[in-house]
C-alpha cells in the first residue's frame, strides 16, 4: 500500500513561517500529482495548494503570495512553505497523493497541525 507522513507543523505567531514537509512511500509506480489541504475546526476540509507532475501549481485565494508548493527531486515528496501566516490559516493540515499504477489512487496522510497564535 501506499503511505503519506506530513511533518513540520506547529505553534508559530503571526507574520511567522513554517514548512511542512509530506513523504509518500510504498508500493508506489509514480506520482500524478501532491497536494495540501487543511481543515480547521468545525469547518470542512479545503484545497490549499496542488502540484500536478508538469502543470501549474494552483492556490487556494487565501494563500496565494504567502504559500508555495514544491516537489522534491525524488518526486515522492511535496513541501508547503508557508510565510505571513495568519490566525486564520490555523488548521491541520493533510498532504495528498495521485497515486497511478497498481495501487493507483488518491492516498492522505493523517495530518500536521498549524498553530497561528500570539
Amino acid at each position: 500500500q501506499v503511505q503519506l507522513v506530513e511533518s513540520g507543523g506547529g505553534l508559530v505567531q503571526p507574520g511567522g513561517s513554517l514548512r511542512l514537509s509530506c513523504v509518500a512511500s510504498g508500493s508506489i509506480f509514480s506520482i500524478n500529482a501532491m497536494g495540501w489541504y487543511r481543515q480547521a475546526p468545525g469547518k470542512q476540509r479545503e484545497l490549499v495548494a496542488f502540484i500536478p507532475n508538469g502543470g501549474s501549481t494552483n492556490y487556494a485565494d487565501s494563500v496565494k503570495g504567502r504559500f508555495s508548493i514544491s516537489r522534491g527531486n525524488a518526486r515522492n515528496t511535496a513541501y508547503l512553505q508557508m510565510n505571513s501566516l495568519k490566525p486564520e490559516d490555523t488548521a491541520v493540515y493533510y498532504c495528498n497523493a495521485e497515486v497511478a499504477g497498481a495501487n493507483g489512487g488518491h492516498y492522505w496522510g493523517k495530518g500536521t497541525l498549524v498553530t497561528v497564535s500570539s
